[in-house]
């Protein structure tokens, strides 16, 4: 296992008879996922994506991917969230959060059409300006309006700065690979496309052309990525909840739900994962928040977060539990240095790495909070790299199926979404 369940401070809130009670809900549960029976099940495509994606594809966001890197500056990717939210994610979690201002050879990447704020995208354009940019457009049907402006926008950018026909060399579409407003365009105009599985719905799509081209282009190996996402693929394949370390978190997490524990709080210790807990939140949240039921996806990043919300997790409201990412082993490390006068009284940590104060700051918080009343889950992982990355999110997407069917919800529609789209039309239309 390249990912280790630790549930030592979640045991005095969850008994294993408890857990055990769940076995044959999750068993049933593990035939419906595998067997591709179950509400929602037009949309289990990512279950074997990392093994079944094309190579034709792969090959086609390589070349792209190597394009783009050869003739531009800037890639600005356009799309909202599973259009945008994996692919930054795993840029931050393994290149760094300061992707773009740190010397490199690949281009800068920057995200569009994640809000409607002209300030944000005039911004933008104001870095664009003397550089050369490449864009990729990321929607299934191409109707959000979010991405639509910017598409509109950076198309308009584009076809100024270089010509209709050089900038058709420039737009790279991700779409529905049959039907809709943005294959129509990108059909008529000979963009280059790429397409979105119709079996694997935007917040699982990260592994697919969605997020691979933009990842691709930062330079990380989205084969290994893929094999990271294969190797806990079968090792998640265990309908036994006591040696399935997956379903085990799925399982506690529905334990610490009927305990009134209605918020999770996905806690990272590097600021480089704090993408990735965005990603979580429209995981979970998307999946499971139906029928008014469903745990509250939150996210903290400590010891940053300690200094605004520790005080209400260590003493306010019972209602939460946590689920710590610790990453064993840093890619970069410091020392710190003595000083002579110890100005500071910090002398008694000078000579030992940054590491070692962030591992007290871990483990002394947990103990803190567990002791304070709030379960602590704890994910291990190694080392962050792509193999790890592509296994930290199929377990995650894997535990979010397992846990919308343990709730009594399709983890796989997302209907509450497409309220505020319908008010907001009318009042644009009016």
């Amino acid at each position: 296992m390249f990912l280790k369940l630790i549930t030592d401070h979640v045991n005095s809130f969850v008994s294993e008879h408890e857990i055990e009670n769940l076995a044959p809900f999750i068993n049933t549960n593990h035939e419906l996922l595998n067997n591709k029976t179950g509400p929602g099940n037009n949309y289990l495509g990512w279950l074997d994506i990392a093994k079944k994606i094309n190579s034709k594809t792969l090959e086609s966001i390589t070349n792209a991917a190597n394009k783009i890197k050869s003739d531009s500056d800037i890639l600005i990717v356009i799309g909202i969230g599973g259009s945008y939210l994996g692919a930054r994610a795993v840029i931050e979690m393994i290149k760094s959060p300061l992707y773009n201002s740190i010397n490199k050879k690949n281009p800068d990447i920057y995200f569009a059409g994640t809000n409607i704020s002209s300030s944000y995208l005039s911004s933008l354009l104001e870095i664009c300006k003397d550089k050369d940019v490449s864009i990729n457009v990321i929607s299934k049907s191409g109707s959000t309006i979010e991405p639509g402006i910017a598409f509109r926008v950076f198309r308009e950018f584009l076809e100024k700065k270089y010509g209709k026909e050089e900038s058709k060399s420039r737009i790279y579409v991700t779409t529905d690979e049959h039907k809709g407003k943005l294959k129509e365009l990108a059909n008529h105009n000979n963009y280059q496309t790429f397409p979105i599985p119709d079996d694997v719905g935007g917040r699982f799509s990260v592994l697919t052309a969605v997020g691979l081209l933009p990842i691709a282009v930062a330079g990380i190996d989205i084969y290994e990525l893929l094999n990271g996402a294969k190797a806990a693929m079968y090792d998640y394949n265990n309908p036994s909840v006591l040696k399935n370390d997956c379903y085990k978190y799925a399982a506690l997490r529905n334990c610490l739900y009927r305990k009134n524990k209605l918020i999770e709080l996905l806690v990272c210790y590097e600021p480089g994962l704090n993408v990735f807990c965005e990603w979580f939140k429209q995981l979970f949240g998307e999946s499971e928040g139906k029928d008014q039921k469903g745990i509250f996806p939150s996210s903290v990043s400590f010891s940053t977060d300690l200094h605004s919300l520790g005080q209400y997790i260590q003493d306010g409201s019972r209602i939460l539990f946590e689920t710590v990412l610790d990453i064993k082993s840093t890619s970069k490390d410091l020392i710190i240095q003595p000083e002579d006068n110890d100005f500071d009284g910090l002398n008694f940590i000078a000579n030992k790495p940054m590491s070692f104060v962030n591992r007290c700051a871990l483990e002394g918080t947990v103990a803190a909070h567990t002791k304070g009343g709030v379960p602590n889950i704890i994910l291990e992982i190694p080392e962050i790299n792509e193999f790890n990355t592509g296994y930290l999110i199929f377990f995650f997407e894997k535990a979010c199926a397992m846990s919308g069917y343990l709730l009594g919800v399709n983890p796989f529609d997302q209907p509450g979404v497409e309220f505020y789209k319908k008010n907001m039309f009318s009042l644009l239309e009016s």
